[in-house]
């Protein structure tokens, strides 16, 4: 372990300063694989993956002619009015819920910060004076807002406000039918930790019926949008998609609503184009990083996925504030896969061991060593994390090149295991796989450089608990995504050649179908989203870094939702979703 400058003072920076250039690699100098750079005898697989849909010409093309300096000052102007509403004008408690609810949905809370803070932290206060509960059905809607929102800001509040509907739910006693209702006590079942017994076990089901009752009866009296936003709700709840795609959807289905305020609506869709706009430059600088690094050049068997690599980023932070930190994770993902190709297709087992040894030495005097193809990929690698690694240490006065390089270790040394089981034909149990899975699926690998990058201040005593994988926050983040994945690819991934996945691995170990595997799984993930739920709470993290921790695992369930949306962008909805988020801007007319 490096010796670290502890005496020198930290330096309070969110976003290095914009003349700060992160490395780019030039490969002018390489020449491209051809086939008789390896032997003839070794067969080596394919993944099979499509050419990108993306061109890099035409992203650098991409504009939006909404955003624009006056663009920007009418949202400031709005902004300062919905302000004003916030504080002043609403008469009461559900009226501040169902705006800050409405905020959220926006995407636009983070311009409100602190006065949704200011509002909740009142609420709860009150509450706690009067140990209220929901003792009508007719209050169900504003108790059950009242109980997600203050449980997403982190506040204190029991089940036990439930108490009344749960008797009425047990007993059958239950008599309403306001879909509004419903719709608001299921989303707020989704905010139950591990100790919850009575929302994930009688309130989600409860709700989850009625709703799909509802969804497949011929009730005509309801609006459109009611029954849009009860199948949009069934589909994925709030709490696990992704804010940023949710936001655009929004925007669409609150502009129905009979009641909605004009400048709500117009601050959120130009607010929604300036932060594209920021989008659109980032996006342009990783495709132009991606393709000087020449790595999908050089190394045709991997993902060319560099947009699909932003958009996974965007879904982890949007607020254009940190367009630094997204620029840096994105190549941070671009390198990854590059690696988890190299590891799932390509290598051979002793290449991968020589790799392995390379990243764990990380010494470029051994670079000869590897196969042609693999010295390149190092390469890139070495150059861009000792960069961040030099700027970190200049901005923030810590050397964090060490827990750096150990995540990448780690995470070579999970890709080392899978290779082996796969080329030795070993089928371990779910729990063996799961145990091995969370690190590979790059997760914490993913989190320790975030956290050194969006960071103002650099715990060392947070970055050895990450490093020595005692966040059980992270732990559940990558369990999501790894069960998440498993259930979109493991058909294509088994077809090509790879280890057995989260599926096959419970079929053979229990002897249960495919069906029964894949039920198991979902329950898995429902399982691990309410162990999140508690270590969110209760992790000794900043906050803006657990909630990054969350991000990920909503962006799992996003990228994964219709299929392979990493490998296979265009026919799992992908195209259409990064279209909607960083080309079309939303209509101001």
């Amino acid at each position: 372990m490096a010796t670290f400058c502890m005496s020198s003072p930290p330096i309070y920076i969110n976003a290095f300063t914009s003349n700060v250039r992160l490395r780019r690699f030039a490969c002018k100098s390489m020449t491209k694989m051809k086939s008789d750079d390896v032997s003839v005898d070794l067969c080596r697989r394919s993944g099979n993956y499509q050419p990108s849909p993306w061109d890099h010409h035409s992203l650098l093309a991409i504009t939006n002619k909404y955003a624009n300096e006056k663009d920007v000052i009418t949202r400031d102007v709005l902004k300062k009015k919905m302000k004003k509403i916030l504080d002043v004008e609403l008469k009461t408690s559900l009226e501040q819920l169902d705006l800050i609810d409405d905020l959220q949905k926006l995407g636009i809370s983070h311009h409100f910060e602190l006065e949704i803070k200011d509002i909740l932290t009142d609420l709860h206060h009150k509450n706690e004076k009067h140990l209220w509960n929901c003792d009508k059905e007719e209050d169900l809607h504003a108790t059950a807002l009242e109980f997600r929102l203050l449980r997403q800001h982190g506040f204190e509040i029991s089940e036990d406000v439930f108490d009344v509907i749960v008797n009425k739910i047990e007993s059958a006693t239950f008599k309403s039918n306001d879909i509004k209702s419903i719709i608001t006590l299921y989303e707020a079942s989704y905010l139950s930790s591990k100790s919850d017994t009575k929302l994930y076990k009688v309130i989600r089901p409860f709700a989850t019926e009625k709703l799909r009752e509802y969804v497949n009866s011929d009730r005509n009296n309801e609006t459109y949008k009611t029954r849009e936003k009860a199948i949009h709700a069934l589909e994925m709840p709030y709490h696990w998609r992704m804010r940023r795609l949710e936001a655009r959807w929004y925007i669409d289905a609150y502009e129905k609503k009979h009641d909605m305020n004009l400048a709500l609506m117009e601050l959120a869709k130009i607010d929604f184009n300036i932060v594209q706009a920021s989008h659109q430059e980032e996006l342009k600088y990783v495709s132009s990083w991606w393709k000087e690094a020449c790595l999908s050049n050089q190394l045709p068997f991997v993902r060319d996925g560099i947009v699909e690599n932003y958009f996974w980023n965007v879904g982890i932070i949007y607020e254009p504030q940190f367009g630094y930190t997204r620029r840096f994770m994105t190549i941070i993902s671009a390198l990854i896969i590059t690696i988890d190709d190299i590891y799932d297709i390509y290598g051979t087992l002793e290449e991968l061991e020589l790799f392995t040894a390379m990243v764990d030495n990380w010494n470029v005097n051994g670079l000869d060593e590897l196969p042609e193809y693999m010295r390149l990929c190092f390469l890139v690698l070495y150059n861009e994390i000792n960069g961040i690694g030099c700027d970190i240490l200049k901005h923030k006065n810590i050397n964090v090149i060490p827990f750096l390089k150990k995540s990448w270790t780690d995470l070579c040394k999970a890709y080392l295991v899978e290779a082996k089981w796969y080329k030795r034909g070993y089928k371990p149990s779910l729990e063996e796989y799961m145990q091995n899975a969370w690190i590979s699926t790059s997760v914490p690998a993913m989190l320790i450089h975030f956290y050194c990058v969006f960071s103002d201040q650099i715990s060392i005593q947070i970055l050895e608990s990450l490093s020595e994988h005692r966040q059980n926050v992270v732990r559940c983040s990558a369990t999501v995504l790894r069960l998440a994945n498993d259930l979109a690819t493991s058909p294509d991934e088994l077809a090509r050649g790879d280890v057995l996945k989260s599926v096959q691995c419970y079929m053979h170990e229990t002897g249960a179908s495919e069906e029964e595997a894949r039920g198991h799984v979902q329950q898995m993930i429902s399982d691990t989203w309410n162990e999140m739920n508690y270590e969110a709470k209760i992790a000794l993290l900043p906050r803006g870094f657990v909630e990054a921790t969350v991000n990920l695992a909503r962006m799992s369930q996003c990228i994964y939702q219709h299929g392979d949306g990493h490998g296979r962008p265009d026919k799992a909805k992908t195209v259409e979703r990064v279209m909607s988020l960083f080309v079309s801007p939303v209509p101001l007319d």
